[in-house]
């Protein structure tokens, strides 16, 4: 039985966005067309590039240029929008302090919405979310790179960080082997790399491959706030979803993509990318200018890896051969399929070989830059 699981590139909340959040018409930052191709999706995961709260002022961490926060009415816009986990691995997460982000996970979580990345210690903010996506369960886990000064530690809020220039760290490429052991689907959010970049660089490449050696059927990237190319397991950058962004004049980061990759345990089947534009604080399917613009440049940077897209209505489509039926992947052994996290209503979960490697939430479905400057100059920002 194959899911679809949606993502979407950053979600910025904070800022001139903040200020239309608080408008009595704020389901209008996304349109219904956008909401519906969402929904078609088992699971819609995004990654937060904002915190969630009213309090706090800006952490003290030199050379950061950027404070992003959004007030808790922000909650209803992503339930609104469909949205089930929130990455908080992200280096926005503690623009305004533990508190501002403890502030956020408890705002989502009592709206229904799972979070996964950061936590009041690194322990936690490891912790993998897994959750139901149809009849197969997909265990998430958040990552970022950057600032080390949010990354969480023994009794510190935080991040859950790795420096992936160095490679891929020890307790990450455990934590992906052990949930991919014992759920169905590993997804890897992980916020890599400089920003208003057109290609993946180097080491972001290499974590890549790291993560699928460890066993990560589909990992998400964030940070370059313009979609990179994909393969098949990979999709470098997703971009970004909403914000106050000034555009640039070349890689034009106001259009942008939502991702829908359609997969089973033994990877995915198709991914397809439906083209979207920015305009300031509102975010919706592209025009045909805007498709096309899109899909020109989607076709050349996946082309350059490989990849070979091809336009499909109101979205772009690549397929991936899919492996007989009676063919087994060898980390899809029965004795792995003996010892996988339970189904929905269990009363307990698989604890990992060093400790619990994951929460369990059985719910999902269905509920209905460089940073950059809000306007003129565009900055990059490499924390």
């Amino acid at each position: 039985m194959a899911v679809t699981i949606a993502s979407a590139g950053d979600i910025m909340l904070g800022r001139g966005v903040a200020e239309e959040v608080q408008r009595p018409r704020s389901h209008l930052l996304f349109s219904g067309r956008l909401r519906e191709a969402a929904a078609q999706a088992d699971l819609f995961v995004v990654n937060l590039e904002c915190c969630i709260s009213e309090r706090g002022g800006p952490a003290p961490v030199p050379g950061k240029s950027f404070f992003y926060r959004a007030p808790p009415a922000a909650v209803d816009v992503l339930v609104d929008l469909g949205v089930d986990v929130v990455s908080l691995a992200d280096n926005h997460a503690l623009d305004f302090g533990a508190g501002a982000l403890a502030d956020a996970r408890r705002l989502l979580a009592g709206a229904g919405i799972e979070t996964v990345g950061a936590g009041a210690n690194a322990e936690e903010a490891r912790t993998a979310l897994v959750m139901k996506a149809g009849e197969l369960s997909v265990g998430i886990v958040a990552v970022t790179d950057r600032p080390a000064d949010f990354a969480a530690g023994p009794g510190r809020p935080g991040m859950a960080h790795g420096d992936l220039r160095r490679g891929l760290p020890d307790w990450l490429a455990d934590r992906v082997h052990t949930v991919r052991r014992h759920t169905d689907i590993t997804l890897v959010s992980v916020r890599w790399g400089p920003n208003i970049v057109s290609a993946p660089v180097s080491h972001v490449r290499r974590a890549a491959a790291d993560l699928a050696g460890a066993g990560a059927p589909l990992v998400a990237g964030h940070s370059a706030h313009v979609f990179h190319g994909f393969i098949r397991h990979v999709s470098y950058a997703l971009g970004d979803f909403t914000g106050d962004y000034a555009t640039h004049p070349a890689l034009l980061n106001d259009l942008e993509l939502l991702w829908l990759v359609t997969l089973d345990e033994d990877g995915p089947w198709r991914t397809e990318a439906v083209p979207i534009t920015l305009d300031h604080c509102h975010t919706r399917l592209a025009d045909q200018a805007g498709y096309d613009w899109t899909a020109d440049r989607l076709t050349t940077v996946c082309a350059a890896l490989g990849t070979r897209v091809a336009p499909r209505g109101d979205r772009l489509v690549a397929n991936w051969p899919r492996r007989p039926a009676h063919v087994t992947s060898a980390s899809r052994s029965a004795s792995a399929r003996a010892h996988r996290s339970p189904r929905k209503n269990s009363a307990s979960v698989v604890p990992a070989p060093s400790g619990p490697a994951w929460h369990d939430h059985p719910g999902a479905r269905r509920r209905f830059r460089g940073d950059v400057a809000p306007s003129g100059a565009l900055r990059e920002e490499t924390i």
